[in-house]
């Protein structure tokens, strides 16, 4: 679990985009999913700060970093190519960060050195995906996103999971404003099908999910990786949608092995 690691940095914001960051090596970026933001990753910072110079960004909106005018997984996929720069990053990402990360290799190749795929999909939301994002949006205009809280324990995480996961998840859901919320919300509505882009991924590519992920099962993660040349797929016994804090040790061992490769 998250501690105080001697290679942890306090919070640092460059351009509009905050960040924490830890270690020191090849570049890795990990993309956070809804609605979240860098805490998801704490685990990951430091258990890879040995092999690793791990940043992970608040993306727009969310966390301390500024929102942008318009919120797209285009445009948002942009920011990030902006923020590494020069660079080339091993770039981790998982759900609505997972749809970020398509649409990074989709227009920004040059910055990605390898793609690790977590609890995602490369699909499309269906009519009755919108009208649920649209209900939640609706929802938080009315209530606030600590309304979210309970719905989306019961969503994201597996149903044994333990109580520092769900303080984690409430923790960041009623950090988040409900503009950020909604702006998500209908991204991830409009958001169009990446499925042709995966068979274009020519760099190492691995697929990770929880074997009670509910919402991006293990049935469309192999799916998914089946149409990615030379993509690994894993699936992390036990933990439902958001497996950096289910399942944190896993999840780490797992990317260790994968940038090793």
């Amino acid at each position: 679990m998250v501690s105080e690691g001697q290679y942890r940095v306090v919070m640092q914001i460059r351009g509009s985009i905050s960040f924490e960051e830890s270690g020191s090596g090849p570049l890795a970026v990990f993309v956070h999913g809804y609605p979240l933001d860098h805490r998801l990753w704490l685990d990951q910072l430091e258990a890879l700060s040995d092999i690793r110079h791990c940043v992970a960004p608040d993306l727009p909106g969310f966390g301390s970093s500024q929102p942008l005018g318009m919120f797209t997984m285009e445009t948002v996929a942009d920011s990030i190519a902006a923020f590494v720069g020069n660079e080339q990053a091993d770039v981790v990402a998982l759900s609505m960060g997972g749809y970020v990360a398509l649409a990074l290799w989709e227009r920004h190749p040059e910055v990605v050195r390898s793609l690790a795929l977590l609890d995602t999909k490369a699909g499309a939301d269906t009519p009755e995906a919108r009208e649920g994002r649209s209900a939640q949006a609706a929802q938080v205009a009315e209530q606030g996103t600590g309304s979210l809280v309970e719905g989306m324990t019961r969503a994201l995480l597996a149903p044994q999971a333990g109580g520092d996961a769900k303080r984690r998840l409430a923790e960041m859901i009623e950090a988040t404003t409900p503009q950020a919320v909604i702006a998500a919300l209908q991204a991830m509505a409009g958001r169009r099908d990446r499925t042709e882009v995966l068979s274009t991924i020519d760099v190492p590519a691995a697929v990770l999910v929880g074997a009670l992920d509910t919402l991006t099962p293990p049935t469309v993660a192999v799916e998914m990786a089946t149409r990615i040349p030379n993509a690994t797929v894993s699936v992390i016994p036990g933990a439902g949608h958001l497996t950096p804090i289910e399942a944190p040790d896993d999840v780490s061992a797992l990317l260790r092995h994968f940038f090793a490769r």
